[in-house]
């Protein structure tokens, strides 16, 4: 597949109740909660790191980040890895929905006045069979200093 075609496909996944988004692009693969390692003085969003197959890649509870309540059901709790230019990170889901295709038509803008969450996390809303599901842009939901940490975490590993 060319990546003109993938760039308009979405992971979709739920945290909680709330059904969001992410470009297929950027995922680099899903995994079932691993072991992780606790960073000290994180904040309580940050689960820890995680080595996979030898690369260090921290680990976020996306739910916290967001302040979305789990689900009942965790049973098909996982972890996305997403790919960036400087950095992987894994974001801990409730679970995986799809797999699905958006043009950029369908992506609406959100009115700024009805969004719970910040409205800088979010660059559209996609509407699928009566449901609304929130592309989310993962890296604006990161602080400047929640992307420090992430570098330099894996910085550290690498030079070790």
């Amino acid at each position: 597949m060319s990546q003109e075609l993938d760039a308009n496909k979405y992971m979709e996944f739920s945290l909680g109740s709330e059904k969001y988004a992410v470009p297929l692009l950027r995922v680099r693969e899903v995994i079932s909660i691993p072991a992780v390692t606790p960073i000290p003085r994180a904040p309580a969003y940050f689960h820890g790191i995680m080595n996979l197959r030898g690369q260090i890649i921290s680990v976020m509870d996306l739910r916290k980040k967001l302040g979305v309540q789990p689900g009942e059901d965790l049973s098909e709790e996982s972890v996305i890895i997403l790919s960036y230019a400087e950095f992987h990170l894994g974001i801990v889901v409730d679970s995986i929905n799809r797999v699905l295709q958006a043009e950029d038509g369908e992506i609406k803008q959100v009115p700024v006045a009805k969004v719970a969450t910040k409205a800088e996390y979010i660059d559209g809303v996609i509407e699928r069979e009566n449901e609304l599901i929130i592309k989310l842009n993962v890296e604006k939901a990161l602080s400047l200093e929640d992307l420090e940490c992430i570098r330099n975490e894996q910085k550290e590993q690498s030079a070790a």
